[in-house]
């Protein structure tokens, strides 16, 4: 192809430009987005979910496990405070959300789950609930979910990493993808 049939030269953005695009300031709590991998099993996926809830501007709430904050410390790769929530209790953080009035979307294999690419944007305060990487989320939050949301798969695999699946739909909901 010659170059006069070519479009124009694809600019990658300097750091300048997307800095100026981004929110002005770093935040104490957004209070929009949640990821709330509430039964972790391992801490380099805490430390990948942290560094996309600071993508896409929501905030991470954790268990108070005794090898949580190293991982979370380890992964946040921007050295950086991230919006943290801790919680002793899952299950009793998730109802006192509800009460609150904010969606509760759980990312599981369900019959009602909704298709990631049917997920609409959060318009309302929203919290993603991941379960155990291998057992997934537990009988009794089930039922706390106003929603579950599904990643269509084409390989063999039934499921995929939870940072990565949260990541998935975290981006979905912030309205990035």
């Amino acid at each position: 192809m010659s170059a006069a049939r070519r479009g124009p030269a694809i600019r990658p953005r300097s750091r300048g430009d997307l800095r100026r695009a981004r929110r002005p300031r770093a935040h104490s709590c957004w209070d929009h987005l949640y990821a709330a991998p509430l039964w972790p099993l391992h801490g380099a996926n805490l430390g990948t979910l942290a560094r996309t809830c600071d993508a896409v501007g929501a905030c991470l709430t954790v268990p108070r496990f005794p090898w949580v904050p190293e991982a979370l410390a380890r992964g946040n790769t921007l050295r950086k405070p991230l919006c943290t929530h801790w919680t002793g209790d899952p299950l009793g953080w998730l109802v006192r959300q509800r009460e609150r009035g904010v969606r509760i979307v759980g990312v599981e294999l369900a019959e009602e789950s909704v298709r990631l690419g049917d997920l609409p944007v959060a318009r309302e305060p929203t919290v993603v609930v991941l379960g155990h990487e291998q057992s997934g989320i537990p009988p009794e939050a089930l039922d706390l979910l106003d929603a579950c949301v599904e990643i269509p798969m084409v390989g063999t695999g039934a499921s995929l990493n939870v940072a990565v699946a949260g990541s998935l739909v975290l981006y979905r909901l912030a309205g990035l993808a």
